[in-house]
């Protein structure tokens, strides 16, 4: 008969709260949440979670007292663990929870995944003081009504203004969402919201609150009734919360803690002076690639990672790809080269599923950063970019209509590029690029040339 899981079956009591986590999600569950479990103090670090809105998975993680299972789907196999980091879980309209957590003294880090958009951020990268649930938190925040606001930055302001109301001590904050530099961004946002709402915690943000900017990265898709079913059939256990993820996982910290953290470094996670080249090191070598195939290896009738780099001519391109972008990232070569090795493994993983359609969406907006800055400097550098021009070219093609079904945020800006010769397209597309040496834009219009043919 089936199971469920509970703590006394598991045998390991829930530890206290010393942790909050805003953005109960699959990926914070197979990241912080794992990383947090494999510390070696696991059993000091509790961790609250919130989620966005609505209870969502919390109401099932707590019908079996916040532990769930994740799969870890190999090439040949799944591997399976129980996670228990996770103390306690709440809806992120529980304000009054966050709060009382906030003023804590026990309470030393708070990390979050509330995607790019939660941080309500304008064009130029600043708090949008004007959005409307901002202008809302901002009145609240201004009659110290505290427990009134909704949006994330009005969240953490009234959790810090309770904290340093209670004199609860000094805090962290890890932001964990996929954006450069996410740290400043954090500080930047709160900073904008304290200025204007809460001038005078101004100063408390500076003296008391850290903020560290990290890397992530780990392959977590959507969970599926096939996964249950699996920890069904393999585990015995019925666990509705239970999700999937890749092997690899990886995570860089960068900055101060102002107190007492996990040791996330005893599972694996790398605390680092200097973020910025992780930082190129994953968007060019990784998801670089990843846009190369969805692009190149579509046209070649591909519609997985893992079908593209079985591929010997795609894989080709991959690596020449890499060894482009390899001569102009600053880390040493042992550790370029180990985590070239991990792609390939990563990206060899045929049980992961992970669709070329689905990366090739919104092209306009990634190709400049994850091939065009790498291609520009190598041939400045005199050397010959081979493999960042034949992924310029394959997006081209792409834009005229092969491999990857068209799918662009910019899309009214960009799909004129295919029109017309091939010639013309490869002219625009530069053009839009930035792309100005002659001997690229002639290399760009013979590798399309031949991709076509």
């Amino acid at each position: 008969m089936a199971r469920r899981l509970s703590r006394d079956q598991d045998g390991r009591p829930a530890a206290p709260v010393r942790i909050v986590h805003l953005g109960l999600g699959n990926f914070f569950r197979a990241h912080q949440a794992w990383y947090t479990e494999g510390a070696s103090d696991a059993d000091q670090w509790g961790i609250a979670a919130f989620s966005g809105g609505s209870l969502g998975i919390g109401a099932e993680l707590a019908r079996q007292e916040n532990l769930y299972t994740l799969v870890s789907v190999g090439p040949e196999h799944n591997d399976y663990q129980v996670i228990g980091s996770v103390t306690a879980t709440h809806s992120g309209t529980d304000v009054d929870a966050l709060l009382t957590y906030l003023a804590d003294p026990q309470l030393s880090v708070v990390t979050m995944t509330i995607t790019e958009a939660g941080y309500l951020r304008n064009e130029h990268g600043r708090l949008d003081l004007e959005h409307p649930d901002v202008a809302a938190d901002t009145v609240a925040l201004e009659a110290g009504n505290l427990h009134a606001v909704r949006t994330a930055p009005g969240k953490l302001i009234a959790g810090l203004a309770e904290r340093r109301r209670a004199n609860a001590g000094p805090i962290t904050l890890v932001c964990c969402d996929t954006m450069p530099d996410n740290g400043t961004v954090v500080s930047v946002v709160l900073g904008d919201l304290a200025r204007r709402a809460v001038p005078d915690l101004v100063d408390y943000l500076d003296d008391e609150v850290g903020f560290i900017t990290t890397l992530v990265d780990r392959t977590t898709p959507r969970a599926t009734d096939a996964v249950r079913q699996a920890v069904l059939d393999e585990q015995g256990v019925d666990d509705q919360a239970a999700l999937a993820t890749e092997p690899f996982s990886e995570w860089v910290l960068s900055g101060d803690f102002k107190g007492p953290r996990p040791a996330w470094e005893s599972a694996g996670a790398e605390l680092v002076d200097d973020i910025a080249p992780y930082e190129l090191r994953r968007l060019w070598l990784l998801n670089g690639a990843r846009s190369l195939m969805a692009y190149g290896a579509t046209i070649r009738g591909h519609q997985t990672v893992a079908e593209a780099i079985a591929d010997p001519v795609v894989k080709g391109w991959v690596e020449e790809w890499w060894d482009v972008a390899q001569r102009q990232l600053s880390l040493g070569t042992d550790a370029l080269d180990g985590y070239r090795a991990a792609l390939l493994e990563r990206f060899g993983n045929a049980r992961m599923r992970d669709q070329l359609n689905r990366i090739a969406a919104d092209g306009a907006q990634k190709i400049p950063v994850r091939i065009v800055a790498a291609l520009v400097a190598d041939r400045k550098a005199g050397n010959s970019p081979l493999g960042a021009e034949r992924a310029v070219a394959a997006w081209t093609l792409h834009l005229r209509g092969l491999g990857a079904p068209f799918n662009d945020a910019r899309g009214d800006t960009v799909r004129a590029f295919g029109q017309g010769t091939l010639e013309h397209s490869v002219d625009r597309v530069c053009e839009f690029l930035e792309i100005t040496d002659r001997d690229s834009r002639a290399s760009i219009l013979a590798l399309a040339t031949r991709m076509a043919a």
